[in-house]
């Protein structure tokens, strides 16, 4: 293979969040990474708004939270309201869960904020090297690494990296998964949206009914930032090429219901098209998807972003556990089968979500056509209370896969569980995380860790880190299993847990870094290699149990 001018353990295509998160957590699990990005900087759109307690919970784990819920939104803002236009009435108005007001689910709130917001504080998470203006231009793997070929976009200068791993996070128009040949599934382009930034002071109307989202028929409108700035975002008019700045002014003004003589300042204006898919694939070789290289999700209801934040959580663990040498190279393939069903499921609620906004703006468009003064019936909007009230899909995914274990943490005979079933993610026999809109904490294998208050400020989500974490009321009873050579803390669970997390006064949940359980024995250890066999299977290591 080819000399390289560099060697990392991870190159990372694409500086968006799910790129930068990513950053941050291998550098956080010791993992060497170059990130590179072809713009020149950070996006100056707003683009995604909503980072949800899932997200948040992850963040909390980087030590970024506070710090990200700083610049974003008051909880108040954390609804949706449906309005005719923005300054007309309301006729119906409901809460994001998990933004609005705490939840007993979660030790942290989700935000609204827009992600030029957001990526600035992931760039200094992390001081591993990025280059801005760097394209990739082509792949080669071979003798187990990939050589990429890097283009400077401004000198046009030419460089080679050899990388262990690729992760490819570079948006819906992946050059990486076109290089792969890697199709896609889904409905596609579901159409050409526009959206308008604006400054126009709103506060006689908005200041007392605040929102993160105001939907009218003409399409929806979201403050940008708490010190002010808006954006609209509608389907793009037939004749937008040829729409002058004053031409957008006075759409934004009239949308707006503004008296005449009032007019929006309009600062910058962005076209954008819709896409719905998941990749065929998240893996091929030593490279992987995440974000919206692998599942581009429509925009309503916040799911996308957020996704893709949970597909780095769960792939960069195991490639430093890879690289660290303390997991099989297997293990990386349970990442796409533990992710593939999460994209399928949220790209459907994602694209229902969509049909229905369109179908309630489109039904309301009519009735004020036929009578401007029609009043607007809630018996129209059933989705209104579940737009945002997603929590069995935010908190409820359960992973099934070759890294976690059946109940009772003893190793499966090989077969094909690595496979998709046809079992969604998020539901499980047996289990009742719920679906949609429901969650019920369980602390079963696959499911994330329950949120419970191990001492004051400190939840289970925190114990998980770069280790895997044994939770047990009863940690002298574990402290003689043998673990090398894998990370491992062991920690008390407070006994008035136990029920909740279905252990016996003896028993115990392995953790895995990403806050899912790998592993759960109802009663004590069977034996004294109980805990190396099982993370020895987590970690689909080939490796032989200590003698007893």
């Amino acid at each position: 293979m080819a000399a390289a001018d560099a060697e990392v353990g991870v190159l990372i295509v694409g500086g968006g969040p799910v790129g930068l998160t990513a950053r941050a957590l291998l550098e956080r699990w010791g993992v060497r990474s170059l990130l590179v990005e072809r713009h020149h900087e950070l996006s100056p759109f707003p683009r995604a708004r909503l980072v949800n307690v899932r997200s948040m919970e992850i963040f909390r784990q980087l030590g970024l939270d506070t710090e990200i819920a700083s610049g974003a939104f008051a909880r108040k803002y954390g609804r949706i309201r449906f309005r005719d236009t923005l300054l007309g009435r309301e006729f119906a108005t409901a809460a994001m869960v998990g933004v609005h007001a705490p939840i007993s689910e979660s030790p942290v709130l989700g935000v609204v904020t827009s992600q030029d917001r957001l990526e600035p504080v992931l760039l200094a998470a992390a001081d591993t090297p990025m280059r801005f203006g760097v394209e990739l231009a082509d792949l080669t793997e071979a003798d187990g690494s990939v050589l990429a070929s890097l283009v400077d976009r401004a000198r046009g200068a030419r460089t080679r990296v050899r990388a262990r791993y690729v992760l490819a996070a570079d948006g819906a128009n992946s050059t990486v998964r076109r290089l792969l040949g890697i199709d896609t599934a889904g409905p596609g382009a579901m159409g050409d949206f526009t959206t308008v930034m604006f400054d126009a002071d709103l506060s006689r109307w908005c200041a007392h009914q605040p929102a993160g989202v105001y939907l009218t028929p003409q399409g929806a409108f979201t403050p940008l930032y708490p010190e002010g700035g808006w954006a609209w975002f509608f389907p793009t008019p037939e004749d937008a090429a040829h729409a002058t700045h004053d031409d957008w002014s006075t759409l934004v003004s009239r949308a707006l219901g503004l008296d005449p003589g009032r007019r929006a300042e309009v600062s910058r204006v962005q076209g954008w098209v819709m896409n719905a898919f998941v990749a065929e694939r998240f893996r091929h070789g030593r490279t992987l998807l995440a974000g919206d290289a692998a599942h581009a999700v429509p925009v309503i209801g916040g799911l996308g972003l957020n996704a893709g934040l949970a597909d780095a959580h769960n792939l960069c663990w195991k490639l430093a556990a890879v690289l660290h040498g303390w997991a099989g190279p297997d293990l990386v393939d349970t990442y796409e089968t533990e992710r593939h069903p999460v994209a399928r499921r949220t790209l459907r609620q994602a694209v229902d979500n969509t049909k229905l906004m369109v179908e309630v703006q489109k039904q309301r468009r009519e009735q004020l056509g036929a009578d401007p003064e029609a009043p607007a019936r809630q018996a129209e909007l059933p989705w209104s209370e579940q737009y945002f009230a997603q929590m069995g899909l935010v908190l409820g995914v359960t992973y099934h896969s070759d890294a976690v274990l059946p109940d009772g943490g003893t190793p499966p005979e090989p077969s094909d569980a690595g496979a998709d079933s046809g079992t969604d993610a998020g539901t499980a026999a047996g289990t009742g995380t719920g679906t949609g809109t429901e969650y019920v904490p369980a602390a079963a294998p696959g499911h994330r860790m329950p949120h419970l208050w191990l001492a004051p400020g400190r939840s289970t989500l925190d114990a998980a880190g770069e280790w895997f974490t044994l939770l047990t009321p009863d940690p002298a009873r574990w402290e003689g299993q043998r673990a090398t050579p894998w990370p491992l803390h062991v920690e008390a669970l407070p006994h008035e847990h136990v029920d909740v997390c279905g252990l016996g006064p003896h028993g115990a949940l392995l953790v895995r870094p990403d806050g899912h359980v790998g592993a759960r024995w109802r009663e004590g250890p069977p034996d004294d290699a109980t805990l190396h066999r099982a993370l020895a299977a987590v970690t689909v290591t080939r490796a032989t149990p200590p003698s007893t």
